[in-house]
């Protein structure tokens, strides 16, 4: 079951302690596995108006979650942000910076943008689509979302059969992704530059670690199979995924999962942007 917090407010971290206490219950997760459909990702990539790299994503099939293994199916490709939001992304379309001034946020135009809510992530695809297509970029057919924690997970353990798209060895971790003990003991408390570490097979940063990504579904109980699964109708949440730059080891592996109220941000929270394809 997906258990999350009801209060909209942001909570700050406790630092008398080495992990905050903003993190809500978690699905405990075990063995990663397989994505089955494709050996690697399609090398085409794309650039959305703002800056926004976006990588071919096949479809194809895999088995989501660890303890309970769910056979999910992907029937279309898709385009997924090579890296989180940014700032300057971010403020090229909202023209805001909802971190300036908060804690544990550092102002930059490559820093990952964080005290971001679901529905802001919402408000910045529907902004993005109709930019581009009022600009004749895209087609009426093509949008800008959030992705579907199926999308997410199949995307982020890019054709692997362990806990993170790199393997199963937690001590080169820091490798790949920031978490708590290359950023939370660090005397640079915020989300880092994107990009700043290596690449999953498929070509995405910071999928472990940096900010927890807003997902679409609901959160309200366990994972769904099949093709293309949305999760419930509706819930108390929404789920986030891939682990943030204060937090331990296995809450950045590829099934990690979390759901927080849509109102809810703070320094941890942001998102990457999935396009759809004609």
């Amino acid at each position: 079951m997906c258990i999350l917090r009801r209060n909209s407010e942001h909570l700050m971290p406790n630092t008398s302690r080495r992990y905050p206490v903003v993190f809500l219950a978690s699905i405990a997760l075990g063995l990663a596995v397989a994505a089955t459909g494709s050996a690697k990702a399609a090398e085409k990539e794309i650039t959305a108006s703002v800056g926004i790299k976006l990588l071919e994503v096949p479809a194809g099939k895999f088995l989501m979650g660890d303890e309970n293994k769910l056979e999910v199916t992907i029937s279309k490709p898709f385009y997924l942000g090579q890296t989180e939001i940014t700032q300057s992304q971010w403020k090229a379309v909202m023209g805001t910076e909802p971190w300036w001034g908060q804690p544990y946020a550092k102002d930059g135009p490559a820093y990952a943008a964080s005290y971001i809510t679901f529905d802001d992530a919402q408000a910045f695809c529907v902004k993005l689509t109709a930019m581009e297509q009022q600009a004749g970029k895209i087609s009426a057919s093509i949008k800008y979302m959030l992705p579907t924690e199926a999308q997410w997970e199949y995307a982020c353990r890019a054709g692997t059969t362990t806990f993170y798209s790199f393997g199963d060895n937690e001590t080169i971790l820091g490798d790949y992704a920031w978490f708590d003990k290359n950023a939370w003991v660090s005397t640079e408390k915020w989300a880092r530059e994107v990009s700043g570490k290596k690449p999953s097979p498929w070509g995405f940063h910071d999928m472990h670690g940096n900010v927890y990504e807003w997902c679409s579904d609901w959160c309200d109980g366990p994972l769904v199979s099949g093709a293309d699964p949305i999760g419930p109708p509706a819930g108390p949440g929404r789920v986030f995924r891939g682990g943030s730059w204060d937090y331990y080891p296995s809450g950045c592996r590829s099934a990690s999962r979390r759901g927080f109220t849509p109102t809810f941000r703070t320094y941890f929270t942001g998102f990457r942007v999935l396009r759809t394809v004609e």
